[in-house]
């Protein structure tokens, strides 16, 4: 408690919370969000404390504040009018982060942004509390083009933002798939048609082949096979050639199924 006293710490602390709800989000640094960009304009130079980036190269701009002085006061308090006090100079000081956030006009240094600037309040408490005081803070913050938000209501709208660049992508990468799966449907037809050819060609070279051996077997070896009988010396035994037994595939066109008939043994001879 005694630490948040500090600005500089109070700095901190909002924006390592800022940084790590946008993590939690899905968002990377560097490609979805930005942050402390530095930029130059005429009025002079300003550093939001992050540029979250949309779709279409849009962007949000965030700054983070934490008024925290009198909120700690308050809660410090050891009386009712104490507090009370305290938390109605707690939402003074909101107010006055609000127009001094609006003055900045930064959705105007920024092309592709929205015309509001994001007021992030590292605690739902301090907008709760400021609230209470001021009912109207939200009304006023939304006429002068600043958003309050807090971790709850900031997280909500960083996942619209994850999911529209999640969507962004798929409708970018939709053209891509659809050219490589016609490209591959084409390359999967051709390749078909030459393994058809090839399975063509195969059946004809074994009914070929077993016709040629049905030939030898009848016509030409029974004649060589008598030699041994008739007292020629032979060194080796001539072997029974056996026809080739093949199962074809017959593919049909694109489209229907592939038959397959039963295995077929090539025997015939002449």
């Amino acid at each position: 408690m005694t630490a948040l006293r500090r600005p500089d710490i109070r700095g901190q602390w909002g924006e390592i919370t800022l940084k790590r709800l946008v993590e939690l989000s899905g968002m990377t640094a560097h490609v979805d969000f930005t942050e402390q960009h530095h930029q130059t304009t005429e009025s002079g130079a300003i550093r939001p404390d992050m540029i979250v980036h949309m779709p279409e190269r849009r962007d949000i701009v965030v700054d983070v504040k934490t008024p925290l002085d009198a909120y700690l006061a308050a809660v410090e308090a050891r009386d009712d009018e104490q507090r009370s006090v305290q938390l109605r100079r707690h939402a003074q000081i909101v107010g006055a982060r609000v127009r001094e956030l609006s003055s900045k006009q930064y959705w105007s240094q920024f092309e592709n942004s929205p015309e509001f600037v994001v007021l992030f309040l590292p605690g739902d408490q301090f907008l709760t509390a400021a609230l209470q005081e001021n009912q109207s803070l939200i009304d006023e913050s939304l006429r002068q083009n600043v958003m309050l938000a807090t971790p709850t209501s900031l997280v909500a709208l960083l996942k619209a933002v994850a999911y529209g660049w999640k969507q962004t992508v798929l409708a970018d990468n939709a053209a891509e798939i659809r050219r490589l799966g016609e490209d591959l449907y084409k390359r999967l037809a051709v390749f078909g048609e030459h393994l058809g050819k090839l399975g063509r060609s195969l059946g004809s070279s074994v009914d070929s082949f077993n016709k040629a051996v049905g030939s030898l077997e009848q016509q030409v070896l029974p004649a060589a096979r008598r030699f041994p009988e008739l007292g020629l010396r032979v060194q080796r035994e001539m072997d029974v050639l056996e026809p080739v037994e093949s199962l074809t595939r017959t593919p049909r066109a694109a489209g229907g199924e592939a038959e397959f008939p039963m295995d077929e043994t090539h025997s015939e001879s002449t």
